[in-house]
């Protein structure tokens, strides 16, 4: 018999007391419709039968274990369970007991339906007495708040708060703008009306507090929400996309509104078995593992269970954080972390032959465009160099799928890294026409990651903390925005795609002014544009467009597998050609010839316009035709 704590004793002896005691005097009553003295011992007997077989299904089952005040319909459940168990054990052994005293074999049935009633009521009402007793006790402090949905997520977070008085809020009602929601009850508390009627609803009820809770919806819907919440001084918070952390604890997963979530757009829906299909139990390498894509790719790929995931960076403090990460969320995955870098091709070399892998994710470059303006031997050392060794060495070691990550700033690009980058383009598609049968290399070009390393938003979040000004290029400049965790999915649903050579391009939805980006993150820390915090207006940089385009206008695109995910068209540059300019511009980066490097560039891409003054009036300031992804 395990040692009971006295919690654990107390709820033994009154499951014992109501299921071995009560449930069979009401089973022989029933049964009779009159309890005399002869059938009282009878039903006495029985009982002393009965119970050490239902002793044994208790403590067996774990029933004594149940935490009443937090039940649920899962306990419920599991109750009803073992009692079904029990009641099938003791109505075979009616049958023989039948024998030695006056034994109905409807009293055991009788007495299961009894005790699948009593042990789950007993525990519902425990809880609804103490979730009662903990709202009286809280409800003077407890601010009111609308919960904006009301589907799955927004049951979810109503249920926990209605469970959770210690967190201060009481969901006061729902609001949804589908109509067959509306007027209708959940959880006890009404649809109170559309998105629309926010303002109106929340001095109607007194709520001060709204939880945005619509995982899915589009930005603008959030956007929308925000406003009025904004408009009517109530605070608010958002559940955040990813829905399957709500199942854990909801309240814990509500944060503040972020600019990913005025922007967000309709929600990547993944071909979970064509990436499985690749992934899993393959060896993956992901360069640049310890970047912003790197290390998101990173997460996405050890959720299919690859047989083992190495990362490789330059950076050991990056490696090491994402290699730690790891550790806490995916313990049982085989990994490796590499320091090393992609130039180096020896050292690149043991890397492939020691772990020998199947997939690479090559996310490792120089991006900043201004930097690699200074510095345009770096990048081509890195963007250039680095590519070709690894995507050769993936050949020549036989992998079977190759990924470069590249970018829209390869496309009529006016900066070095823009044409370093297509340059990389260039050269893994060179590799790809001499690969086997077997294997995939291909390219995927996207814009912008919003949070991403050294990009805008986060620039704009510390110059805003600083009390400003928060400062922009060009009030004209529009960027494509896409989350890091849609970037990374799309990536890895290109590769699944499964065709070899081509530049996927992925569907970055409508530009965005980075002037609203700003006014918007303004906003949502509490600030208002003009008045608190000053926005203003710093001239572009070399290297920099106005827009920036996801295809040439010679491109144009074909539609793949994937609604979100284009192929562009690509006309053929001679592989000599690409050979012998590549290796020019590599020696012209280790003699740090910054002319030489450009006049080279221009030489391989020919839509290189090189902008060094930062101007406006250059080519590339606007957008050429082609430009948005578009199925033909």
């Amino acid at each position: 018999m395990p040692r009971l704590k006295t919690g654990s004793s107390l709820k033994l002896v009154i499951d014992l007391v109501s299921w071995g005691g009560v449930c069979p005097l009401l089973a022989y009553s029933l049964r009779l419709e009159l309890l005399n003295r002869g059938y009282a011992e009878a039903a006495l007997a029985y009982a002393m039968v009965a119970i050490p077989i239902k002793a044994y299904a208790v403590l067996t089952c774990g029933l004594h274990r149940q935490g009443w005040r937090k039940v649920s319909t899962r306990d419920a459940a599991h109750v009803v369970r073992a009692v079904t168990i029990v009641t099938a054990i003791l109505f075979m052994l009616a049958l023989w007991l039948q024998v030695l005293m006056f034994l109905p074999r409807s009293v055991p049935l009788i007495e299961g339906l009894l005790a699948a009633v009593l042990l789950p009521g007993m525990r519902i009402a425990s809880r609804f007495w103490h979730e009662r007793a903990a709202h009286l006790a809280h409800a003077s402090d407890a601010r009111r708040a609308l919960v904006v949905g009301a589907g799955e997520a927004g049951t979810l977070v109503a249920r926990e708060l209605l469970r959770s008085p210690e967190a201060g809020l009481v969901p006061v009602g729902f609001l949804d703008d589908d109509p067959r929601k509306q007027r209708a009850s959940l959880l006890g508390l009404p649809v109170l009306g559309r998105l629309d009627d926010l303002p109106a609803k929340a001095r109607e009820t007194g709520a001060t507090e709204v939880l945005i809770a619509m995982p899915s919806v589009p930005g603008a819907i959030t956007r929308r929400v925000v406003e009025h919440a904004r408009g009517s001084k109530l605070r608010f918070k958002i559940l955040p996309r990813l829905v399957d952390t709500l199942y854990a604890n909801p309240l814990a997963q509500l944060r503040e509104v972020d600019l990913e979530d005025l922007l967000r757009r309709d929600p990547v829906v993944l071909d979970v078995s064509s990436i499985a299909g690749y992934l899993e139990d393959r060896v993956v390498l992901v360069t640049g593992g310890g970047g912003s894509i790197g290390s998101e790719i990173v997460r996405q790929v050890a959720r299919f269970k690859p047989k083992k995931l190495v990362l490789l960076g330059r950076g050991e403090n990056s490696i090491h954080s994402i290699e730690q990460e790891l550790q806490r969320t995916r313990p049982e995955l085989p990994k490796a972390s590499v320091i090393a870098d992609t130039r180096n091709r020896d050292k690149l070399e043991s890397v492939f032959r020691e772990h020998r892998p199947q997939v690479v994710f090559h996310a490792a470059a120089h991006k900043h465009v201004p930097l690699m303006e200074l510095h345009p031997d770096e990048a081509i050392l890195n963007n250039v160099l680095g590519t070709r060794h690894t995507v050769s060495l993936a050949r020549d070691h036989g992998v079977e799928r190759f990924v470069y990550i590249s970018s829209d700033k390869a496309v009529n690009p006016t900066s070095v890294m823009g044409a370093s980058k297509r340059a990389g383009e260039l050269v893994v598609d060179l590799v790809a026409r001499r690969c086997d049968a077997n294997q995939s290399f291909v390219s995927v070009r996207f814009g912008n990651v919003l949070g991403s390393r050294g990009s805008v938003v986060p620039t704009f979040r510390e110059q805003i903390r600083a009390g400003g000004p928060v400062t922009v290029t060009h009030p004209d400049m529009k960027r494509y925005f896409m989350t890091i965790p849609e970037a990374a999915q799309l990536v890895l649903q290109a590769a699944g795609i499964g065709t070899n050579r081509g530049v996927y391009v992925l569907d970055m939805g409508e530009p965005v002014r980075i002037v609203d980006l700003a006014h918007d993150l303004i906003r949502l820390m509490g600030h208002e544009p003009g008045v608190d915090i000053d926005v203003t207006f710093t001239g572009m940089r070399p290297g920099e467009k106005l827009f920036e385009e996801l295809l040439t206008a010679e491109e144009g695109t074909i539609a793949s597998k994937h609604a979100k995910i284009y192929i562009a068209r690509q006309t053929d540059t001679a592989s000599e050609r690409i050979e012998a300019v590549t290796e020019e511009l590599i020696a012209a980066a280790r003699a740090r010839d910054a002319a030489r490097i450009r006049t080279l560039l221009g030489s391989l891409v020919a839509t290189y316009r090189p902008n060094v003054n930062g101007s406006s009036e250059m080519a590339g300031s606007r957008p050429r035709s082609g430009a948005t992804p578009t199925a033909t």
